[in-house]
């Protein structure tokens, strides 16, 4: 006779229970009550009514999704292969779970879109060399795109940029006739600096006579500490110069 009510009793505390869940710390539920959404919950424990209310678990941690390679034809036309990583996070699970179906699956491909639209607009010295720009210009566009879905976008990284095998040696002659061109610079610069040396060397010679003497003096003692038999001594011109002229017929 106490059966059917103790089974009764039995079946209504299981009911009671079943509606205990845990929470963790970075999980947040988003409650829907005869299909009304209420309100996020957690973490923690909480109780959902049995067959009143509904629950969906979102989590609060930065997601890491690999973007993967999108074709992208830059501003200049050269066909490249782009690839990413994106950093996200949800901050309002209510506009995670209402606003969008699934906004894992709307992330990854508004970031794909994204990626492909923004590199198409750089030419690709820029692609390559102004990567932090791109990013913080690809950042800026999801971020402002996911916000209704509650969702922030944390960072935004270009991974890798995969050139086609003509362009990589194009850019391979190129940096090697940079690498010449500056050399030649470099050392025509060093020959004007040594001619401009000399000139005003030779300017402070033109001004004191005595710094000729004092030069060839120094000459000498260099070439004597070098044990070398041979001692050279300079003529002055001044000297030949009367034997040179023709003498003058009387």
């Amino acid at each position: 006779m106490f059966a059917p009510a103790a089974t009764f009793i039995i079946l209504a505390i299981g009911m009671v229970a079943s509606g205990i869940k845990i929470l963790k710390e970075y999980e947040r539920g988003v409650i829907f009550r005869l299909g009304r959404l209420v309100d996020s919950r957690g973490p923690g424990i909480v109780y959902v009514i049995p067959f009143i209310e509904k629950m969906q678990t979102v989590e609060l941690r930065t997601v890491t999704m690999d973007i993967p390679p999108q074709d992208v034809i830059t501003r200049d036309n050269v066909s490249v292969k782009v690839s990413a990583v994106l950093y996200f996070r949800v901050i309002d699970p209510n506009r995670a779970v209402v606003e969008v179906v699934d906004y894992l699956f709307a992330t990854s491909q508004l970031a794909q879109t994204t990626l492909r639209s923004t590199c198409g607009q750089a030419e690709l010295d820029e692609l390559l060399a102004e990567r932090d720009k791109i990013n913080t210009h690809l950042q800026e566009i999801l971020d402002t795109q996911t916000d209704p879905w509650g969702i922030k976008v944390v960072s935004v990284e270009v991974k890798h940029i995969d050139l086609p095998q003509e362009m990589q040696r194009a850019m391979a002659r190129q940096a090697e006739a940079e690498r010449e061109r500056r050399a030649k610079v470099i050392n025509a610069e060093g020959e004007f600096q040594a001619a401009q040396k000399l000139a005003d060397a030779s300017a402070v010679i033109g001004q004191h006579p005595m710094a000729l003497q004092l030069r060839f003096l120094q000459t000498l003692t260099e070439v004597a500490s070098e044990n070398n038999s041979t001692t050279i001594f300079p003529l002055p011109i001044d000297l030949i110069t009367p034997f040179l002229k023709e003498p003058t017929k009387s």
